[in-house]
């Protein structure tokens, strides 16, 4: 019998949040400089961690660190 594992791309909220990012960036980019510098710049940083955060989450064996 062959042991199936679950990749991180079939986890649906890393999916959704991977496209939320990549949705985020598309809409900073075209922004003026100093919005892009100011706000664009946390707001793509807050928005790219969060599959960031899944992604590393998924790659533990325990739920809880030692």
């Amino acid at each position: 019998m062959e042991k199936i594992f679950l990749r991180l791309n079939d986890v649906q909220p890393y999916k959704t949040a991977f496209n939320l990012s990549n949705f985020v960036w598309e809409i900073v980019t075209k922004w003026d400089y100093f919005a892009k510098d100011t706000v664009g710049k946390q707001f793509v940083k807050a928005v790219d961690s969060i599959s960031a955060n899944i992604a590393e989450g998924f790659g533990r064996y325990f739920k809880k660190e030692p």
